[in-house]
Protein backbone atom coordinates (compact mmCIF):
# COMPACT_ATOMS: atom_id res chain seq x y z
CA UNK A 1 0.00 0.00 0.00
CA UNK A 2 1.41 3.51 -0.79
CA UNK A 3 2.78 5.13 2.08
CA UNK A 4 0.54 8.30 1.96
CA UNK A 5 -2.66 6.38 2.06
CA UNK A 6 -4.20 4.86 5.68
CA UNK A 7 -6.31 1.86 5.57
CA UNK A 8 -9.52 2.46 7.28
CA UNK A 9 -10.52 -1.24 7.06
CA UNK A 10 -10.19 -4.48 4.61
CA UNK A 11 -10.48 -8.10 4.01
CA UNK A 12 -8.91 -10.66 2.64
CA UNK A 13 -10.95 -13.84 0.81
CA UNK A 14 -8.14 -16.02 1.06
CA UNK A 15 -7.37 -15.91 4.66
CA UNK A 16 -11.30 -14.86 5.54
CA UNK A 17 -9.78 -11.97 7.82
CA UNK A 18 -11.23 -8.47 8.15
CA UNK A 19 -8.63 -5.82 9.57
CA UNK A 20 -9.92 -2.26 11.30
CA UNK A 21 -7.77 0.48 11.68
CA UNK A 22 -7.61 1.05 15.67
CA UNK A 23 -6.47 4.49 14.74
CA UNK A 24 -10.58 5.40 14.37
CA UNK A 25 -11.68 3.58 16.77
CA UNK A 26 -13.64 6.42 18.02
CA UNK A 27 -15.71 6.31 14.94
CA UNK A 28 -19.14 5.07 16.00
CA UNK A 29 -20.14 1.06 16.50
CA UNK A 30 -22.58 1.66 13.62
CA UNK A 31 -20.66 2.92 10.88
CA UNK A 32 -17.47 0.42 11.96
CA UNK A 33 -19.98 -2.27 11.50
CA UNK A 34 -21.10 -0.92 8.40
CA UNK A 35 -17.65 -0.58 7.15
CA UNK A 36 -17.36 -4.25 8.03
CA UNK A 37 -20.21 -5.88 6.07
CA UNK A 38 -19.09 -4.04 2.71
CA UNK A 39 -15.58 -5.26 3.32
CA UNK A 40 -16.88 -8.93 4.08
CA UNK A 41 -19.73 -9.11 1.57
CA UNK A 42 -16.93 -7.47 -1.07
CA UNK A 43 -14.77 -10.43 -0.68
CA UNK A 44 -17.65 -13.10 -0.72
CA UNK A 45 -19.09 -11.75 -3.59
CA UNK A 46 -15.62 -10.74 -5.37
CA UNK A 47 -12.63 -13.02 -3.58
CA UNK A 48 -9.22 -11.42 -3.94
CA UNK A 49 -8.39 -8.22 -1.33
CA UNK A 50 -10.58 -4.99 -0.50
CA UNK A 51 -9.67 -2.05 1.58
CA UNK A 52 -10.97 1.19 1.91
CA UNK A 53 -8.07 4.09 2.15
CA UNK A 54 -7.63 7.25 2.81
CA UNK A 55 -5.84 9.44 0.48
CA UNK A 56 -3.10 12.13 1.42
CA UNK A 57 -6.14 14.66 0.58
CA UNK A 58 -8.93 13.18 3.04
CA UNK A 59 -10.19 11.63 -0.07
CA UNK A 60 -11.83 7.82 0.32
CA UNK A 61 -10.60 5.06 -2.29
CA UNK A 62 -11.89 1.79 -2.70
CA UNK A 63 -8.99 -0.87 -3.48
CA UNK A 64 -9.36 -4.62 -5.24
CA UNK A 65 -6.78 -6.85 -6.16
CA UNK A 66 -6.58 -10.39 -5.97
CA UNK A 67 -3.55 -13.06 -6.56
CA UNK A 68 -2.01 -13.51 -9.56
CA UNK A 69 -3.27 -17.18 -9.77
CA UNK A 70 -6.38 -16.86 -8.55
CA UNK A 71 -8.47 -17.62 -11.78
CA UNK A 72 -12.27 -17.23 -9.50
CA UNK A 73 -11.02 -13.63 -9.44
CA UNK A 74 -13.53 -11.28 -11.74
CA UNK A 75 -12.03 -7.98 -12.45
CA UNK A 76 -15.24 -6.77 -14.27
CA UNK A 77 -17.14 -7.45 -11.62
CA UNK A 78 -15.01 -5.95 -9.12
CA UNK A 79 -15.22 -2.97 -10.76
CA UNK A 80 -18.66 -3.40 -11.39
CA UNK A 81 -19.21 -3.98 -7.35
CA UNK A 82 -16.71 -1.35 -6.56
CA UNK A 83 -18.58 1.28 -8.09
CA UNK A 84 -22.37 0.21 -6.97
CA UNK A 85 -21.05 0.95 -3.50
CA UNK A 86 -18.90 4.11 -4.05
CA UNK A 87 -23.18 4.93 -5.43
CA UNK A 88 -24.71 3.78 -2.55
CA UNK A 89 -22.54 4.44 0.10
CA UNK A 90 -21.85 7.77 -1.16
CA UNK A 91 -22.88 9.67 1.71
CA UNK A 92 -21.19 7.14 4.62
CA UNK A 93 -17.48 8.37 1.98
CA UNK A 94 -18.57 11.82 2.59
CA UNK A 95 -18.93 11.71 6.43
CA UNK A 96 -16.14 9.97 6.62
CA UNK A 97 -13.46 12.04 4.53
CA UNK A 98 -14.76 15.08 6.59
CA UNK A 99 -13.94 13.11 9.54
CA UNK A 100 -10.58 11.65 8.31
CA UNK A 101 -10.12 15.87 7.27
CA UNK A 102 -10.93 17.59 10.67
CA UNK A 103 -9.45 14.81 13.38
CA UNK A 104 -6.57 13.70 11.23
CA UNK A 105 -5.53 15.99 9.22
CA UNK A 106 -6.61 18.80 11.58
CA UNK A 107 -8.05 21.35 9.08
CA UNK A 108 -10.58 23.83 10.20
CA UNK A 109 -14.55 23.03 9.92
CA UNK A 110 -14.79 26.55 8.36
CA UNK A 111 -12.71 25.60 5.66
CA UNK A 112 -14.82 22.47 4.82
CA UNK A 113 -18.01 24.33 4.80
CA UNK A 114 -16.69 27.23 2.54
CA UNK A 115 -15.80 24.15 -0.01
CA UNK A 116 -19.39 22.95 0.47
CA UNK A 117 -20.73 26.60 -0.87
CA UNK A 118 -18.73 26.90 -3.48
Amino acid sequence: MDENRIVLCGANAYEQKYYFNEKFNKLPQSIKDELHIICVLFTEEVGGLFYIVFEDDGSISLVTNADEDDIYYDDVSSGLLVSEIRRSRQELFESLSIYYRMVILGEKPESLLSEVEE
